[in-house]
């Protein structure tokens, strides 16, 4: 599959946006950015929304919404930009006529993205081959398996391949779509839709500070069992690799090997992705920084807020803003 190329966007005309939509799409995937485009055109006249289904019917959203859409794929056009909203079955809801209407939009456009399990999509019809891309976490490793030649960074918002946007779920769709206005119309403009829908013009860290997958993997093995008990009876006392090893009876060696292959990691790695799982939930039950940092291991501060900042992309007292509460608590 050929990348999208360019049919010109004459001066003073309006950008065309194809949105591709199917049964089963993500209501929110498609609904956030179609908002933003539209919303900049209270500022500059410049979207044209076109709403398309593979067979121009009706489609069926994920939350049971019947949904309109505006003809065929084949019958609209060309675009200035395509967006691929997700599902929450990507495999099931890709079917070969959604894939061949894929592929058609992608010939006719300057510019694809996708949003979510879209990604899924883009893949199937190699558009996504040797790219660096981006989808949910949730679907980050089964992306990456099922399409080897796609280059996945599953901490990634969005990411740009050249014409080609991907980005991960929901929420991130507009902030993709936030950057292709500022792409298209400068930052001010940009800012200005950011202003009115009361979102971050940039949201500061990835998807690991949403990703409960990627804090501490589960251990299967008796080994990585023993070390994560190990350190969830005490997590504060100081831990080296001799004191896992002694624990789990093993030597150090077979340790790092077992440890390494099940998790991708060092035993004492692992003990950090613990300590930080448990700095989380104090931090989400109200602890101080301090607190969850002497709690967990961290013998001052400034070690807790690095490690932190290193594993998840903000400071503990970020974290602790974002998710404690939605302050409409009385």
């Amino acid at each position: 599959m050929t990348a999208p190329h360019p049919p010109s966007s004459p001066s003073g005309r309006r950008r065309r946006v194809g949105i591709l939509l199917f049964d089963g799409v993500k209501t929110l995937d498609f609904v956030g950015p179609a908002e933003v485009f539209l919303e900049a055109n209270q500022r500059i006249d410049s979207y044209e929304l076109v709403f398309v289904s593979a067979s121009g019917e009706d489609v069926i959203t994920s939350m049971g919404l019947r949904v309109a859409v505006q003809g065929a794929a084949a019958d609209a056009g060309t675009f200035d930009t395509v967006v691929i909203p997700g599902s929450e079955t990507p495999i099931k809801a890709f079917t070969q006529d959604v894939l061949d209407a894929v592929e058609l939009m992608a010939s006719r456009t300057r510019r694809m993205t996708s949003i979510c399990s879209g990604a899924f999509a883009l893949a199937a019809t190699g558009l996504l081959d040797g790219l660096a891309v981006t989808t949910h976490w949730k679907f980050a490793p089964t992306l990456a398996a099922s399409f080897p030649k796609v280059q996945v960074q599953p901490d990634a918002i969005f990411v740009r391949s050249g014409m080609i946007y991907t980005s991960a779920g929901v929420a991130a769709g507009m902030d993709l779509a936030l950057a292709l206005v500022e792409e298209d119309h400068g930052a001010e403009v940009a800012r200005s839709v950011a202003q009115l829908l009361l979102v971050y013009m940039q949201r500061s860290g990835g998807q690991s500070q949403f990703s409960a997958s990627l804090r501490a993997t589960p251990p299967r093995t008796a080994v990585a069992r023993a070390v994560a008990d190990y350190i969830a009876a005490d997590p504060s006392r100081p831990v080296s690799l001799h004191d896992l090893a002694r624990h789990a009876n093993v030597s150090t060696r077979h340790l790092t090997r077992v440890v390494r292959e099940e998790l991708g990691m060092s035993p004492l790695e692992y003990v950090n992705s613990i300590r930080l799982e448990l700095a989380t939930g104090y931090l989400e039950s109200g602890s101080s920084v301090a607190q969850a940092g002497s709690h967990t291991g961290y013998r001052t501060p400034v070690a807790f807020r690095r490690a932190f900042v290193a594993r998840l992309g903000i400071t503990p007292s970020e974290y602790q803003r974002r998710f404690q509460t939605t302050g409409t608590a009385s």
